[in-house]
């Protein structure tokens, strides 16, 4: 079921969807000093959970060249994994910081920050393989954690799974057809977070509620 090959992700110069490639190119400009290319996923291929967002944003991981580094959102997502044994080391918000990821990797389904942090549906569809790829080459996963209904709808559509038959909710858990669990929960973001809609406790019940599966096997 799973590849044997290492994944390897978009190249630097990746031109597939051309306005997010004319978007960066002006950030290039703009801020010569920033990552400004499609963002690598963070961990080894080896662990158990996947943590799927949705695309970087301009000033955290598009800046930083790590996933939800340099934005609120990692402020929330980081140090619950370290928390729960599933990263090793210190979040400082730099990819400089020493934080390994042990059990865990985190991924966006679209690789290039978007205008208005807003993928198309045909971006999200181009980049799609990228992550198929990576689920596949991930010999020892078990739950994929979506940051947010589009995560949640992303990694269905590159599952080829019917979203009428797993509902996004918070707190969700649903078995898929290979046997993985597909988590869900509301995004890390500083919106969430303010407005109480997501608090701390409620994110680390989330990933408490998944060291049972990440175990099992």
């Amino acid at each position: 079921m799973f590849a044997d090959s290492v994944f390897a992700g978009p190249g630097r110069d990746c031109a597939l969807c051309p306005r997010l490639a004319d978007f960066i190119a002006g950030h290039r400009v703009a801020q010569p000093d920033w990552h400004n290319a499609p963002v690598p996923s963070f961990g080894p291929l080896t662990a158990e959970l996947l943590v799927v967002g949705l695309a970087p944003g301009l000033r955290g991981a598009n800046r930083t060249g790590r996933p939800f580094t340099g934005d609120y959102a990692g402020e929330l997502l980081y140090p619950t994994l370290l928390k729960f044994g599933l990263a090793d080391g210190q979040f400082l918000a730099d990819p400089q910081d020493g934080l390994t990821l042990l059990r865990a990797r985190v991924t966006n389904a679209v690789r290039c920050v978007p205008p208005e942090n807003k993928p198309t549906p045909q971006e999200q569809k181009t980049c799609r393989p990228f992550l198929k790829d990576e689920i596949a080459a991930m010999p020892n996963l078990r739950v994929l954690l979506a940051l947010g209904r589009i995560a949640h709808d992303a990694v269905l559509s590159t599952l080829a799974l019917r979203k009428a038959e797993y509902v996004f909710a918070h707190g969700a858990r649903h078995r898929l057809p290979n046997g993985m669990v597909l988590a869900d929960t509301y995004h890390t973001s500083r919106y969430n977070v303010n407005t109480g809609r997501l608090t701390v406790g409620m994110f680390e019940a989330v990933v408490a509620g998944l060291l049972p599966a990440l175990a099992d096997g």
